[in-house]
């Protein structure tokens, strides 16, 4: 058994070692402490160190954004201006150029052209000797043109040549003269106003004139055209027309002074109806060999005060034969009381006519082959001598080439005064050139 020596030795020393224990213990858990808070500050500071790189590396890029910002948005500007100021600098490079190599505005289309009548003829009268004439029955030449696409002008000049077939009148020589001086304002098929000289609203065959003629004795009838005129059935003045479909009017004023040497206007007037093809246009034909079925009737009347009255009706049927012929059945009546007429020294002179035609469909060469009958009336009344009466009777063979540009024409052509007149017959050959 310890003695008690022992065991205070022993429990001194047990304390000492729980003291040495408990000091080891303090210092051990001080030491972790250390080492714990140790590795604590070492990780804030790097986390630090790492969060002032990643803000300067931010601040860094930032920068550099805002600098690539700015200068894309100073080159955005400036290319903008560039862009801006491209077009216009071209613009001027391009008028400067425009400027050098701009040549004047080409003049408006113009088209000039003619037309030649000729015929050798056989004249005989009971009161003469037969008589052979080379006679240049027309020369005609044409120009036309446009100012705009609605606004043209047409002149036209022929040689005073004194007669539909080429027979001299007293006074009269082959000088040329004005046919046609037209400003024309063509705004629609509906409204057209022609202003100048040229054929007014009258009978279709003043509206074709020779050069469209079916015949070649035209105007020598005592029917045709008989209506004042200048020259060659123009007078000068101002006229409206229009095309309604199927119904063409026309409407105009006319100088009396330099028709009738009244100095009163003449108001003329025309209303045509075709029931088949139209006829476009203010000028007539007396026939389309074949390239139109016509049917066709029309009134006119032309009046001056102090003077008198001139009325017509005239009408046209032209139907196609088969293989490119045609046939032609052509009628007018006219009366001149007071106003126009053939023969001055009568107030009243009326007639009428009637016109057939056959064109045959073969070609014979460049052409074809046409025969024509023509007979006319007319009367003569109140008038300074005796009154009378005209018959007048043609017949032609007709070759045509190329229709109213190219044709040559036989004639034969009787003509019989009941007083006054002396009777006369023709024979001859014509021809006619258009280009």
């Amino acid at each position: 058994m310890p003695c008690d020596r022992h065991r205070s030795n022993r429990a001194t020393r047990g304390r000492r070692l729980g003291s040495a224990a408990a000091l080891v213990a303090a210092l051990a858990s001080w030491a972790g402490g250390g080492i714990l808070h140790a590795q604590d500050d070492l990780d804030a500071g790097e986390i630090e160190i790492r969060e002032a790189e990643t803000r300067d590396a931010t601040e860094a890029a930032g920068a550099e954004t805002r600098d690539a910002v700015a200068a894309a948005g100073v080159l955005t500007r400036v290319e903008a201006r560039e862009a801006a100021e491209a077009p216009a600098a071209e613009t001027q490079d391009q008028d400067v150029e425009a400027a050098e190599v701009e040549e004047p505005q080409p003049l408006p289309p113009i088209s000039v052209g003619g037309g030649l009548q000729s015929s050798f003829l056989h004249h005989r009268s009971n009161e003469a000797d037969a008589s052979d004439h080379l006679r240049v029955n027309s020369l005609r030449l044409y120009l036309n043109g446009s100012a705009t696409d609605t606004i043209k002008f047409m002149v036209n000049t022929d040689i005073d040549y004194g007669g539909s077939l080429g027979a001299p009148n007293p006074g009269q020589n082959t000088r040329f003269k004005i046919l046609d001086a037209v400003a024309q304002f063509e705004m629609s098929d509906t409204f057209n106003v022609w202003v100048g000289r040229f054929l007014p609203p009258s009978d279709r065959a003043n509206l074709y004139g020779p050069f469209y003629a079916h015949h070649w004795g035209v105007y020598a009838d005592g029917v045709q055209d008989g209506y004042p005129f200048i020259f060659q059935g123009r007078a000068n003045g101002a006229a409206y027309w229009g095309q309604f479909d199927k119904v063409k009017v026309s409407a105009g004023a006319f100088d009396g002074h330099s028709t009738t040497g009244i100095s009163s206007l003449i108001g003329a007037g025309r209303v045509q109806v075709n029931f088949w093809d139209q006829e476009p246009g203010y000028y007539l034909n007396s026939t389309y060999y074949g390239e139109k079925n016509i049917l066709a009737i029309g009134l006119a009347g032309q009046t001056q005060a102090e003077s008198g009255n001139a009325y017509s009706a005239d009408f046209l049927m032209e139907r196609k034969v088969p293989g490119g012929g045609a046939v032609t059945f052509e009628a007018e009546w006219a009366r001149y009381d007071g106003l126009g007429g053939y023969d001055p020294r009568y107030v009243m002179n009326d007639g009428g006519y009637l016109l057939a035609a056959y064109l045959f469909p073969k070609r014979v060469g460049p052409g074809q082959f046409e025969i024509l009958g023509k007979y006319a009336r007319a009367r003569f009344r109140e008038g300074v001598t005796a009154d009378y009466n005209q018959k007048t009777t043609e017949v032609d063979l007709n070759y045509i080439i190329r229709q109213f540009n190219a044709r040559v024409m036989i004639f034969f052509k009787d003509t019989g005064y009941t007083a006054v007149q002396t009777d006369d017959f023709q024979v001859g050959v014509g021809l006619q050139i258009q280009m």
